[in-house]
């Protein structure tokens, strides 16, 4: 039948099984909007306050279901407002297709109004990206985005379409579209055997697990190996709930804010089992110095990640659910009793501890496990409030908690909140933010007003930018510049203003009550935690140290 190529744009996304999309109209994108109004019973909009909200949420919406998150912006300023969400997925691994619409065929090249060359500035930060000037093309070129979006490594990819293909008519035939499925053919047989010699040749293995066994929905095969390789476990960021942490092989996380048993173990084993990992400089503090006794086994979809940080002894490439299953076919039980007391021991003489008295961060992490019995999903911005959501929360499922890993995005936890919501909406979805992030995307709030999208959105405020005063505070002899935020905002007015509502605490007592009541009221609700302002992330690790020197406060009082 003919279609325009707005209704072509509508009738793959229905193809490829998309139920919600986010974005922002404007001129150039009016015919894709026209069309959406038209299927608006079968695709559901999400508009939000800004356009990197958008990003944010699909990315939020594909970390929290495992589908494709897919986000639309107009020309110009509409689609360069998405850069900072297409990046954050990119460095994490999030499939997102992103849909810009742009200024006329005859009109590209010549500074039109709103004219911008979106592919070219989205080269570096995207698995792949399009700009469709021939109609006939359009639905093929889509299919194509979404394959490459979810196959494997996953990442983002943007699809940018001139105005005037919108409106120009073709032929269009339905597809169906087969669910994704890994290659296995890729992985050597070769390469599983040496790893599995390496593995019975062990006395003090170590598994280190990453986002990819995430991505990978690794997790059955995952608990498994561990129980055959009969090791302890410590994870990245991104791999937080691909292996339960509340098991008693679990260690904590692992660098620069990881638990000492983790970066002690890591030190001391001789053999680092990396599955879904790409040591991260926030993992491995001082290279050189990085299990410097051990051999590294590397499990991982990308061929790229192998020697490209850490020199390993060995790796195998390859979907990591894939491998695992093939390796847990060859492996024989192992044991490694002695080896797993020692890290008890360790983790009875170095346990995460805070002061008990007063509100702190890591307080208000531990009361949000314990009132939603750790089956919420967390989502946090990027700071000290993110390390303690990492260190304190227990994650015992994929995919429940949502951070900016690579980039770093401060702003990025409400819109993926709000994406994460729309995704999973019998999920209780608790955002985590500090004052300084929350600030960069606080207008979503809005968002999820207008949409009775109901997030709970906790602002861990110490008026102040914490992670880099924390910086400043160790390392630049306390000189605070530009890091204090101690103005008049009024966070629960705000949240009034714009139709959610707001609870401030001040103690344990008072976030309690006020937690207990958000996780009641089913609307969005802001709670403002107000903390001490040099409230500190320990352990941690300098920089340009070995993750073996980890220190907290304890250590630092005995310098003083």
């Amino acid at each position: 039948m003919q279609l325009t190529g707005a209704e072509i744009v509508i009738e793959c996304l229905k193809e490829q099984g998309v139920d919600t999309v986010f974005g922002y109209p404007g001129g150039a994108i009016l015919n894709v909007y026209d069309a959406l109004y038209q299927h608006r019973a079968e695709i559901r909009h999400i508009l939000t306050s800004h356009e990197q909200g958008a990003a944010h949420a699909a990315d939020g919406y594909a970390r929290a279901t495992g589908k494709v998150g897919v986000c639309l912006a107009t020309s110009g300023p509409g689609a360069t407002n998405l850069v900072t969400g297409i990046a954050t997925a990119y460095m994490d691994s999030i499939p997102v297709v992103a849909i810009t619409c742009n200024v006329g065929v005859p009109l590209l090249g010549k500074d039109s109004f709103q004219e911008i060359d979106i592919a070219g500035i989205t080269m570096p930060i995207t698995k792949h990206n399009y700009i469709v000037k021939d109609v006939t093309k359009l639905a093929d070129t889509i299919r194509k985005a979404f394959q490459i979006a979810k196959s494997g490594r996953p990442g983002p990819v943007l699809i940018d379409i001139p105005k005037d293909v919108t409106g120009a008519k073709s032929e269009y035939v339905k597809e169906e579209i087969a669910a994704y499925m890994p290659d296995s053919n890729q992985i050597e047989d070769a390469d599983i055997d040496t790893a599995v010699a390496m593995i019975e040749e062990s006395q003090r293995p170590y598994i280190f697990v990453g986002g990819g066994a995430v991505l990978s929905g690794a997790s059955e095969e995952l608990k498994t190996f561990v129980d055959r390789v009969d090791a302890p476990v410590t994870d990245s960021l991104m791999g937080k709930g691909a292996f339960p942490g509340t098991d008693r092989r679990y260690t904590g996380m692992l660098g620069m804010h990881g638990t000492k048993t983790s970066n002690f173990g890591v030190s001391e084993c001789d053999l680092l089992i990396v599955i879904g990992a790409r040591f991260s400089d926030r993992v491995t503090g001082n290279t050189r110095k990085f299990a410097r006794n051990a051999k590294i086994l590397q499990i991982d979809v990308d061929p790229a990640e192998m020697n490209k940080n850490v020199l390993i002894t060995t790796g195998v490439v390859g979907d990591i659910k894939e491998v695992l299953k093939k390796m847990n076919a060859k492996l024989t039980q192992q044991f490694h009793a002695e080896w797993l007391e020692r890290m008890q021991e360790y983790k009875e003489k170095y346990p995460l501890k805070y002061h008990p008295e007063g509100l702190t961060g890591p307080f208000v992490i531990e009361e949000i496990y314990r009132q939603t019995q750790g089956e919420a999903l967390i989502v946090t911005e990027v700071g000290q409030h993110q390390m303690w959501a990492a260190q304190y929360y227990k994650y015992t499922q994929p995919r429940t908690l949502l951070t900016s890993g690579g980039l770093g995005t401060m702003g990025y936890g409400l819109g993926a909140a709000l994406g994460a919501k729309t995704g999973c909406p019998e999920k209780t979805v608790i955002n985590i933010a500090g004052d300084g992030c929350f600030r960069m995307n606080m207008n979503e709030i809005a968002t999820a007003a207008r949409h009775h999208i109901p997030v709970i959105q906790v602002v861990i405020n110490n008026h102040v930018l914490g992670m880099v005063r924390q910086w400043q505070d160790l390392f630049y002899d306390e000189r605070y510049s530009a890091t204090v935020l101690n103005d008049a905002v009024d966070f629960v007015k705000l949240a009034e203003a714009m139709g959610a509502v707001g609870i401030r605490a001040t103690t344990q007592e008072e976030f309690k009550e006020a937690l207990a009541k958000a996780l009641e009221l089913g609307t969005p609700v802001l709670l403002d935690c107000q903390i001490d302002s040099d409230d500190k992330v320990w352990p941690m690790v300098a920089p340009g140290a070995a993750i073996s020197e980890a220190f907290d406060e304890d250590d630092m009082k005995k310098r003083e």
